[in-house]
C-alpha cells in the first residue's frame, strides 16, 4: 500500500470508539500538540471507524480548531439501531452490542465472524429502504475539513461485505476520502461504494488494526476502547497480540488508553453526542500530561 517502510518512520494508530471516541482522540492529539508534541505529523496514520474520521480530520485541519469543535455541544440525532450513526441513543448501542455478542458466540474464528457479520448486514440492507448510503454520506461529509485525500499517508480500514475480507483504503485506492471514512464507520447497514458493500473497519481484526503499522520503527496507538475486545483472546486478534507482534518484529510501541474514570464514555453511551465535550476534555487533559513522557519515544 505504501511501499516498504523505512527505519525511523512513525505510525499513529487511531482506534474506533463511537462519537465520544472520536472526540477523545481529537482531545488527546490536541493536548499532546499544545504540550509540545505533534503526533499528527506521523509518516502513516491508520484510522478505524471513529479513528478513520479523526485521521481525516487531523491530517487536514489544525488541532486547536478540531478541539474547539469537539468541545461544542451538538444536538442529538437518532440513527438506525445497530449502525455506526454517530448519534444513536444508548438503547440502540446496547441492542447492537447484544447482536454482536450473539454473532461472535456463533462464530468459530475471525474469518467466520466477518462472514456472519457481512451476511447479517446484507440481510438488514435487503430489508431497508435503500437510502442508508446516501444518508450516511451526507452526515459524514461535513465532518471532514477537506474532502480530498491529504498528501500525508493515511490508511482507512473497512470490511468488504461481499467477501468478508478486510480492506484498506488510501489515496491510491481510487475511492473518495468521504466514502472511505463512511465505509469505515458503518457498522450495521453496509455502505456501498461502486457496487461493493462495506462495513465498519473495526470488524477487520479489531478496533485498532495496529497490525497495519508493521515495519514502522515507532508506533503510537491511541485507543478509546483501551484495547478491549468482545472476541475470544485465543483468536489472537486482540490489540495486545498485535502489539506483541509489532515489538517482536522490531517496532517500538506505546499506547494511550482512557483513564479509568473516563471509560464509561466509550460503552453504551459511545454514540451520545452530548458527551462529546466531556470526552474531548478528558482526552485533552491526558494528552497534556503524557506529552513529556512520550516525547523521547516519538522524536
Amino acid at each position: 500500500m505504501n511501499g516498504t517502510p523505512q527505519q525511523s518512520r512513525t505510525a499513529l494508530v487511531l482506534g474506533g470508539g463511537g462519537s465520544t471516541g472520536n472526540a477523545w482522540l481529537i482531545g488527546v492529539v490536541a493536548g499532546l500538540f499544545e504540550a509540545g508534541l505533534d503526533v499528527s505529523n506521523a509518516d502513516l496514520i491508520i484510522g478505524t471507524s471513529a479513528g478513520a474520521t479523526a485521521a481525516a480530520q487531523i491530517s487536514s485541519a489544525p488541532t486547536d480548531e478540531l478541539l474547539a469543535a469537539s468541545l461544542t455541544p451538538i444536538a442529538q440525532r437518532v440513527a438506525p439501531a445497530g449502525t455506526g450513526g454517530g448519534g444513536a441513543p444508548g438503547g440502540a448501542v446496547v441492542n447492537h452490542l447484544a447482536r454482536m455478542t450473539g454473532i461472535i458466540a456463533a462464530s468459530s474464528d475471525p474469518a467466520d465472524l466477518r462472514a456472519r457479520l457481512a451476511a447479517a448486514a446484507l440481510e438488514l440492507d435487503g430489508e431497508s429502504d435503500g437510502s442508508w448510503t446516501d444518508r450516511w454520506r451526507s452526515i459524514v461529509a461535513p465532518r471532514l475539513p477537506n474532502p480530498n485525500w491529504p498528501e500525508q499517508a493515511i490508511a482507512i480500514t473497512a470490511v468488504d461485505a461481499q467477501t468478508g475480507e478486510g480492506t484498506v483504503f488510501d489515496r491510491a485506492s481510487g475511492v473518495a476520502l468521504v466514502d472511505a471514512v463512511a465505509a469505515s464507520t458503518s457498522s450495521g447497514l453496509p455502505y456501498w461504494i461502486g457496487g461493493i458493500p462495506y462495513l465498519d473497519g473495526g470488524f477487520r481484526t479489531n478496533a485498532e488494526n495496529a497490525d497495519l503499522a508493521a515495519g514502522y520503527d515507532r508506533v503510537l496507538v491511541v485507543s478509546p476502547f483501551g484495547g478491549r475486545s468482545l472476541v475470544p483472546k485465543e483468536w489472537g486478534t486482540h490489540l495486545a497480540s498485535q502489539v506483541d507482534e509489532l515489538r517482536t518484529e522490531g517496532s517500538r510501541v506505546e499506547a494511550i488508553f482512557p483513564e479509568p474514570e473516563s471509560e464509561h464514555l466509550f460503552g453504551p453511551d459511545a454514540m451520545n453526542l452530548s458527551l462529546r465535550p466531556t470526552a474531548a476534555r478528558a482526552g485533552y487533559e491526558q494528552g497534556r500530561v503524557l506529552a513529556d513522557q512520550l516525547s523521547g519515544f516519538w522524536r
